[in-house]
């Protein structure tokens, strides 16, 4: 028995989804019914991803993605669909009923418990002989038995089965482990330990669950860092290593490394807010991720040439959450391990009371790649120097760096301020241009985005849309389908087929369902075509006539892939006679 619709329609009208979406996203702009923010889905700029309270569903005219508050939930915190409402039922002081439907939710428990038990052998290993690589290499490092524990650091031993062995012992199927990453088949189809002979860290969520692992290589061969590929429980993209314990420091901050061990250093010299991103560069879900926490991030990179392209990076991804950035440039060594095992905790602390503006750290690399005694070297300093004032948000910042700009070059402010308002006019017209064409987009194309929901009949298909939107938008639609006794299987569109379903039956019930409890149980590419298509306007006349227009398009359109032209054409002759009538 899956969660009873009734049970669906109440937590969704006692869950105001601007509400819920306002602490993960700053909604800063009102357009009638409509709240803007920046999406949380991807990086831009220019606030694109919309609120409707009216509807209780929220669309982003940039990537697409939309539906209620329940999609919204599964969407940003990775859940399954039982255990987004699950979350949304705790805060709504809601109790869900029992069912039987969970067999997703119970896959997902299963393999966290097949993470702690695999952590649990990791760590054990790491203390018996068969560990005896891992730790030694361990305590080169400088990593004490303490942070060991802290960190539920272990080993994987250099076999091809030791894991596999023991998670059997469990009752543990092999299926299970390569479904979780701990394991895969080779050539044979038999299954073989993923990671071997490495420095093991557990990649522990900010709700205590083991969700996936990082070797370090103990020798050479292989990559350097293995991480756990993307499972039901992990998403590197959209995770930090030992977020769950910088999440609880009282320094009012985050401090972004590139490595598991710099984490580890730093938490072990007493700092305890370092996260690192998993083996890929910052990505926006992770900058994302660490608003919730704090309103300030240092980037605290390696200091090479590869560190220093990345700090940029990620100076760009975080700034657009609104995050105050800052950068950390550590002298005397080549990143943070090094650092505080040369000087310690103490001057770490002081040192990151020194960090720069980020944009302090612009105009200063700026300043070191350009020759200032030449003209072609000041006018390149200033054209650069520009474009990344421009990024800036505030106005208050621009002045004060546009000032510090404008005295290395031996300018006038003005000349500054001139070419900055130049460039941000120009960048907006460019984003206003590109949600324009983002809004019209809809109206462009028939196609759904998500090629697993494409139409194959595009003309039947509209009309199919067509009843779709009328059904949520006229209840009084409902008795042209009936009258017409239009079947979900004569839908060309296997979605629209089932929607149109859900319709029938939830109105057959008494039970006339708003857009967001159909929504809640969709697919995320579900809920977002069809949050689009319901975004769409609607004729002026839109109602019954239009319901039954869209009926004999249908037909028509069956009857022309059945090969019947003669019955077609009397159907688009009715058609046309309504609208001379009408």
């Amino acid at each position: 028995m899956a969660i009873p619709d009734s049970f669906i329609d109440e937590l969704v009208a006692r869950t105001d989804i601007a509400e819920v979406v306002s602490s993960y996203v700053k909604l800063t702009k009102r357009s009638g019914a409509n709240e803007f923010g920046l999406c949380p889905f991807h990086s831009e700029k220019t606030p694109s991803f919309s609120i409707n309270r009216d509807k209780q569903a929220f669309y982003c005219f940039g990537c697409g993605r939309g539906g209620g508050v329940i999609n919204f939930i599964r969407e940003i915190e990775n859940l399954s669909f039982r255990e987004a409402v699950d979350m949304l039922a705790k805060r709504a002081g809601m109790t869900v009923p029992e069912t039987d439907g969970r067999e997703r939710t119970e896959e997902r428990r299963r393999m966290l418990d097949l993470n702690r038990d695999a952590a649990r052998f990791y760590h054990d290993t790491l203390a018996a002989a068969r560990g005896g690589a891992a730790a030694s290499y361990m305590r080169s490092r400088g990593i004490s038995p303490r942070m060991a524990r802290m960190f539920g650091l272990g080993a994987a031993p250099d076999s091809w089965d030791a894991l596999l062995a023991a998670m059997k012992g469990k009752g543990y199927g092999e299926g299970e482990l390569v479904d979780a990453g701990l394991a895969r088949r080779g050539k044979n189809g038999a299954p073989y330990d993923y990671f071997r002979d490495r420095l093991i860290f557990p990649v522990i969520d900010v709700r205590g669950g083991v969700i996936g692992f990082s070797g370090r290589a103990l020798a050479d061969g292989g990559p350097k860092y293995l991480n756990s590929p993307d499972t039901r429980v992990f998403s590197k993209s959209r995770n930090l290593f030992a977020l769950n314990l910088a999440k609880k420091s009282k320094a009012g901050m985050l401090i972004l490394t590139e490595g598991n061990i710099d984490v580890v250093s730093l938490h072990g010299a007493g700092v305890d807010c370092a996260v690192a991103s998993l083996g890929t560069s910052l990505t926006g879900e992770q900058a994302r991720l660490m608003t919730r926490y704090t309103d300030k991030a240092v980037i605290c990179y390696d200091n090479d040439e590869a560190g220093q392209k990345a700090t940029e990076r990620a100076i760009g991804i975080l700034e657009k959450t609104g995050l105050n950035v800052r950068v950390l440039r550590l002298g005397g060594a080549k990143d943070p391990d090094e650092y505080v095992r040369k000087y310690g905790g103490d001057s770490f602390l002081n040192l990151l009371d020194k960090s720069e503006n980020h944009m302090e750290y612009r105009l200063r690399s700026i300043l070191s790649e350009v020759d200032m005694k030449t003209d072609e070297g000041r006018v390149s300093y200033l054209t650069r120097a520009v474009e990344a004032l421009a990024d800036v948000p505030s106005a208050a910042e621009r002045e004060v760096f546009g000032r510090t700009a404008a005295k290395s070059a031996g300018v006038s402010y003005e000349a500054v301020e001139n070419e900055v308002r130049k460039q941000r006019r120009a960048l907006a017209k460019k984003e206003k241009s590109k949600l324009r064409r983002a809004e019209e987009r809809p109206d462009a194309t028939v196609q759904p985005d998500d090629r697993a929901l494409r139409y194959e009949n595009e003309y039947s298909a509209v009309a199919e849309e067509g009843v779709v939107r009328c059904l949520f938008s006229d209840p009084e639609t409902f008795k042209a389908v009936r009258e017409a006794d239009l079947k979900p299987e004569e839908f060309t569109s296997e979605f629209l087929g089932r929607v149109y379903a859900r319709l029938l039956e939830r109105d057959g019930a008494d039970e006339r369902a708003p857009p967001s409890a159909i929504l809640a149980a969709l697919e995320p590419s579900e809920a977002s075509h069809l949050t689009k298509l319901l975004r769409r306007p609607s004729s002026k006349r839109e109602g019954v006539r239009e319901m039954r227009d869209y009926i004999e398009r249908i037909r028509e359109e069956r009857l022309k892939s059945e090969g019947d032209i003669t019955a077609a054409l009397i159907a688009v002759q009715k058609i046309k006679q309504r609208k001379e009538m009408g």
